[in-house]
């Protein structure tokens, strides 16, 4: 049975108050028959690129930290105090740190009642794949029989592999149940129960609810590609090279949605209807015609593909 290799390669992650690359390839191999794309990083791909909201993706983790509470950060690192000064059996020190934090907690509650998740720190990691939609396909094609045969891991390796994509990571402090978490530790303090108390401060912190947005490269490049194209279609004296120009762009963002199809990123009729609005436009532009509003129903249906994208919620098994 052939052996083919598949490379996954994380290009970058920034963290709040402390910048810097982390690359780390994984290399992956599956037994299979067809042509697998092999992931490679690009560091450009999905940083420059702008996305739904007309911001970057570098731009929405700038947007993300803005929204990180500097008490939501003391809090985590003054719990982080209390464990460490239960570990030296200083309980004096543990209850004054963790009475900080609690006053940090309140802090927060106070300015918004109603707070769900206080974010404590933003990462960011990008993911891109060379290869063709053909090998996508196939490569696709293989982990669902794979799936089919009950063969989940090494489905699981193949469908890691084909992302194009940035992923914004934001930690936060969950308010309904962390402040409960410090208040249970103080009472274990008082009693004298200390292994309950770091038990407890420590699974607050191994329980941190992380928030995932997913920014979809080729989508992303797609609308930037018909940004372009929508200010060449209001041009009402292009030239014969710009109507060539406007139709290899309009080619080129639909061979982007349709790689973006083919990695998952949205349903068929999502891009059903983003083929058929391109069609419009093609005909519409056709012949050096011109005009305002054509692109119109293709902007509308990206920042709906998009809108299915929302941050996802889970919860993280890392210490802080």
């Amino acid at each position: 049975m052939k052996r083919i290799l598949i490379e996954t390669t994380v290009v970058a992650a920034v963290a709040v108050g402390l910048a810097f690359a982390l690359p780390s390839l994984t290399n992956l191999t599956y037994g299979g028959t067809s042509p697998t794309p092999a992931a490679q990083s690009n560091e450009k791909s999905g940083v420059s690129q702008k996305v739904g909201n007309g911001q970057n993706p570098q731009g929405q983790v700038a947007g993300k930290r803005k929204q990180i509470t500097s008490e939501a950060m003391a809090a985590i690192e003054e719990t982080r105090s209390a464990l460490k000064c239960l570990d030296e059996n200083k309980k004096d020190e543990a209850l004054h740190a963790l009475e900080l934090a609690t006053g940090k907690l309140d802090l927060i509650l106070a300015r918004d009642p109603n707070l769900a998740l206080a974010p404590t720190r933003v990462s960011e990691a990008t993911y891109d794949v060379y290869a063709d939609i053909d090998k996508v396909k196939a490569a696709r094609g293989d982990a669902e029989a794979f799936l089919a045969a009950g063969k989940v891991p090494e489905a699981r390796q193949i469908l890691d592999a084909l992302r194009s994509e940035t992923v914004i990571s934001v930690s936060n402090i969950p308010l309904a149940t962390y402040p409960d978490a410090i208040k249970k530790a103080v009472k274990f303090i008082d009693d004298e129960k200390m292994e309950d108390a770091k038990d407890t401060l420590q699974t607050a912190l191994d329980t941190l609810v992380v928030t995932d947005t997913i920014i979809p490269i080729p989508v992303v490049t797609a609308q930037d590609i018909l940004k372009d194209a929508k200010h060449l279609s209001e041009n009402d004296s292009r030239s014969a090279d710009d109507n060539k120009k406007l139709s290899e762009l309009l080619a080129e963002a639909r061979s982007k949605l349709e790689f973006a199809q083919a990695l998952g990123y949205g349903t068929k009729n999502d891009f059903k209807d983003l083929y058929s609005e391109l069609d419009v436009i093609k005909e519409k532009t056709d012949f050096g015609k011109s005009g305002k509003g054509f692109f119109d129903d293709v902007e509308a249906s990206l920042a709906k593909l998009f809108e299915t994208l929302q941050p996802v919620n889970h919860s993280s098994s890392n210490k802080g």
